[in-house]
């Protein structure tokens, strides 16, 4: 949980529609049971929407402080891996390991486990719009539910957007960093500290989910997602973009996720 001492707000620059914004803004009404959801199709794919899942996490840590002091609370973010595993994105405290969740490719057990998980914020992947027929109930439930959706790409950028999203300390490539290099030791900066609380770090679970997930990734399949990463950084930090969207229209792009194949490479 080194998240709790690593992410500020101020560590953000947020633009919605070409003007100055705040993460208030790009999360309205943000309340202290959301629930972040982030659908993953592709190698290490959910590092595209690192700055998104990050205002995420400070705003859970920020509505209620006590998560960050008196408490020992990870984050409430989920991760679906659609079809298989892309790659551990547990060091962004995906954890423990069941908010990793890997789906089949049936969409409707996609939207099951969205709902299941009582997802209120989802991120999903940058596809085509596609109808399915759901089972009976479960896209009303979600539009019930769902209070914000974006769309995002596993490379940082999409084409249109309306919401911009740029680090300006570089503790916020700390993340993606350990997700595309794995850290199979304790090697957290002083900065992320957790004092005598737990940490996953440290737990010999997460190494084993670590190892375990390392085989979802070919090298090459890393390497690419690794300089992708490195082509967006400038003095280290990165600048993301995303568009927000309709409830309806985010599920009708997750019924596209995962159809293709290999996208990395």
């Amino acid at each position: 949980m080194h998240v709790v001492t690593l992410l500020k707000a101020g560590m953000f620059d947020v633009e919605i529609d070409g003007r100055p914004a705040s993460i208030a803004e790009a999360l309205p009404d943000w309340n202290p049971h959301d629930r972040f959801g982030l659908v993953i199709d592709d190698a290490l794919g959910g590092i595209g929407a690192t700055h998104l899942l990050q205002i995420a996490i400070t705003s859970f840590y920020d509505i209620k402080p006590s998560r960050r002091t008196e408490l020992t609370v990870y984050p409430e973010i989920y991760a679906f891996h659609i079809g298989k595993g892309y790659g551990a994105h547990a060091p962004y405290d995906f954890w423990p390991a069941r908010r990793e969740v890997i789906t089949s490719r049936d969409h409707r057990e996609v939207l099951d486990a969205i709902n299941d998980r009582g997802i209120t914020r989802l991120a999903v992947p940058d596809r085509q719009p596609r109808q399915v027929i759901h089972r009976p109930k479960e896209v009303d439930a979600a539009l019930d539910r769902i209070v914000s959706a974006f769309v995002y790409s596993p490379s940082g950028r999409v084409e249109n957007p309306d919401l911009v999203i740029a680090g300006n300390d570089r503790r916020t490539e700390y993340n993606p960093s350990s997700a595309l290099k794995p850290r199979y030791t304790d090697s957290r900066p002083a900065s992320v500290s957790t004092a005598a609380k737990p940490v996953k770090e440290v737990d010999p679970s997460y190494m084993e989910w670590l190892r375990k997930r390392e085989h979802d990734l070919t090298a090459e399949e890393r390497a690419f997602v690794l300089k992708r990463r490195e082509d967006l950084r400038q003095d280290g930090l990165v600048t993301e973009s995303y568009r927000r969207v309709g409830v309806s229209e985010a599920l009708m792009r997750l019924a596209s996720a995962g159809l293709v194949e290999d996208r990395a490479v």
